[in-house]
């Protein structure tokens, strides 16, 4: 590879880090692919976005961890799977949950199981089917089950 390539290269992912958070991984993914598998040269672009302030894991996982949860309606125990596979340490990961409102996602998921309580009105093994769709959101059954129980609650109210 030539300094002309390895300039290229840096140049556009400054570019694209400068309009969104990535990860170091998925921009060493991209940096390998524009210098045609060269791994020490795409170690050199990620060390040099890293150093210039464009890449920074806890960022990343912070905002990713606040968008997944209040756009995506995801629980924790997803957004950790999914910052897992994209490399983060086990305390970036820790940092990047420790940015989520745990009263907005309890609301949330309240609201979540509302929604789909009302879909499955009458349905035999509706509890079931609540607490396996909150689940596979990636909240935890502690979490799930007091929200389940508030919703009850407030159904019966009504």
């Amino acid at each position: 590879m030539g300094k002309q390539d390895f300039n290229k290269t840096l140049t556009g992912l400054r570019n694209l880090c400068s309009k969104r958070e990535y990860c170091v991984s998925d921009i060493k993914e991209k940096a390998l692919k524009s210098l045609e598998g060269d791994g020490l040269a795409a170690a050199e672009v990620v060390s040099a976005l890293i150093k210039e302030g464009f890449l920074d894991n806890l960022r990343y996982g912070a905002a990713y961890a606040r968008d997944k949860s209040t756009l995506s309606g995801w629980g924790r125990v997803k957004i950790r799977y999914n910052l897992m596979r994209k490399g983060l340490k086990d305390s970036e990961i820790e940092y990047a949950l420790s940015q989520i409102d745990g009263d907005k996602a309890g609301a949330r998921l309240e609201k979540l199981i509302s929604n789909r309580m009302k879909i499955l009105k009458g349905d035999p093994e509706w509890r079931n089917k609540l607490i396996r769709f909150a689940l596979g959101r990636g909240y935890e059954y502690d979490d799930v089950s007091a929200a389940l129980k508030s919703v009850q609650r407030a159904h019966k109210d009504e």
